[in-house]
């Protein structure tokens, strides 16, 4: 079977983990590290769309390889959507998720509806073209942390279907309900119809 490489235009260690844990065999993927490439990409856009776009064509530009980029938001419907995709950069430019996490739940504290969900763009550019991937795993914002497993807001998300936050599960259980595992699955498909 043919080996198809991929570059994925993150600098984000925890979502390589989470993304192979997902690709199998013969996908594999290659980090900006290990391309030799050393940019912060900028995520300067209001929309997820935009943003992955921007990241997916400033990585195929620089390496004229098929490469994929993906951006990911929480969105609290009380708040009107918010942090959504300004989740990273949520309590300011340092992007510390636990400076995040207690201005989420202070700006929820009194909130009865702490429903949200997570919401993942893949934008994949494939023989110069294109494609965008979404995935959406619906769940509860609690009021304490819980969990020491993942990164971001995992610590305070129960997915629906589950009593555990994200932070409280193995990488496998998460894939169970990930956002990010339903976009992924979506460009795998896109991937096997083209050439698997």
């Amino acid at each position: 079977m043919k080996k198809i490489e991929l570059v994925f235009a993150t600098n984000n260690q925890n979502k390589v983990n989470e993304i192979r844990s997902i690709l199998k065999d013969p996908i594999e993927i290659i980090t900006l590290l290990e391309a030799g490439i050393d940019i912060d990409i900028p995520e300067p856009h209001q929309t997820l769309e935009a943003n992955a776009s921007e990241k997916s064509f400033t990585i195929h530009q620089i390496t004229h390889k098929n490469c994929f980029s993906e951006d990911t938001g929480l969105e609290v419907f009380s708040l009107g959507g918010e942090p959504g995709v300004k989740s990273a950069r949520y309590a300011g430019e340092g992007r510390n998720f636990q400076d995040n996490i207690n201005l989420l739940l202070k700006n929820l504290d009194g909130v009865s509806n702490r429903s949200a969900q997570f919401r993942t763009v893949v934008s994949l550019i494939w023989e110069d073209q294109e494609y965008l991937f979404t995935g959406i795993c619906k769940g509860t914002i609690i009021e304490f942390q819980k969990g020491t497993q993942g990164f971001g807001y995992d610590p305070i998300f129960v997915p629906d279907g589950s009593t555990y936050t994200f932070a409280e599960m193995g990488m496998e259980e998460k894939n169970k309900f990930s956002h990010r595992k339903k976009a992924v699955a979506q460009l795998i498909e896109f991937l096997q119809l083209k050439v698997l």
